[in-house]
């Protein structure tokens, strides 16, 4: 999120009327497809990324799930939100290589919490649907408006899923118990004296 929003404050402070009508604004045949092949690969390798901050065990075990459940359902919700806000219905390429990853970001402060299945699939939903509206929507009001340059959608991919992650953190922060942990962690298994309703000291 700091990175996002850093360096769209360095594209304001830099910013010159004349960028946005350069020729090398838009993407060609080959751009699109080398973007593509870096978007399957982080697709592939962020549960990794997201996991590599965990404890041991359980806690990277369930970022890992949870990153994955966030993109697939981030890329469902992506397509389909896509093909809906396009003029002719079609997908937009811009959106596929980068609203597909806005649930591996959105999923990843809160990743190694007790997010459950279906709390990832619904993060990844609602980060997949906010960051097509961002570079349906956010971009060109951010470039007319307050003359932000945001050429590769940060604020879409990083900034505003990541505002989202942010505050799914303190949420699942505030409302974990002890007791959810431990009566769902394999160290109940391998330490018996630990499931006793929660109550157990370390």
């Amino acid at each position: 999120v700091f990175g996002a929003y850093f360096g769209l404050t360095v594209a304001r402070v830099l910013a010159r009327a004349d960028i946005s009508e350069s020729d090398k604004e838009g993407s060609s045949y080959n751009s699109d497809l080398f973007s593509m092949v870096g978007t399957v690969f982080l697709w592939m390798f962020w549960p990794s990324f997201n996991a590599g901050a965990a404890a041991e065990g359980d806690a990277q075990m369930r970022a890992i799930i949870n990153t994955y459940y966030s993109l697939c359902s981030c890329v469902m919700a992506t397509f389909a939100f896509s093909a809906l806000v396009s003029p002719n219905k079609k997908f937009s390429m811009e959106h596929i290589q980068n609203a597909t990853l806005a649930g591996g970001v959105a999923v990843g402060a809160c990743a190694d919490m007790m997010l459950t299945p279906g709390g990832a699939l619904a993060v990844g939903a609602i980060a997949g649907v906010l960051s097509v509206c961002g570079f349906k929507y956010i971009q060109p009001f951010l470039h007319d408006k307050l003359k932000i340059h945001d050429s590769c959608g940060v604020n879409n991919l990083h900034g505003m899923p990541g505002l989202l992650g942010g505050f799914l953190s303190v949420l699942m922060a505030g409302i974990a118990t002890k007791a959810s942990y431990i009566e769902k962690s394999s160290l109940v298994e391998i330490f018996p004296e630990l499931d006793n309703g929660g109550t157990a000291a370390g």
